[in-house]
């Protein structure tokens, strides 16, 4: 039998930053650590507000 190997991607929510929604789910590539750029934030659309907001990642 092969041996598996390491899982390199992550399944994580992210959070509308201002009505604290969990709108989202994507993975990320957590092999050699996450990019600044995603911790950052991403600009998405937020159906309760309706209007683009910074999601940033929640882990649960």
């Amino acid at each position: 039998m092969a041996k598996k190997k390491a899982m390199a991607r992550e399944y994580v929510w992210l959070q509308c930053t201002e009505s604290g929604d969990l709108n989202y789910r994507t993975s990320i590539n957590v092999k050699g650590g996450i990019s600044d750029r995603i911790k950052e934030g991403f600009h998405k659309y937020s159906p309760r507000l309706r209007k683009h907001t910074l999601h940033k990642i929640k882990r649960k």
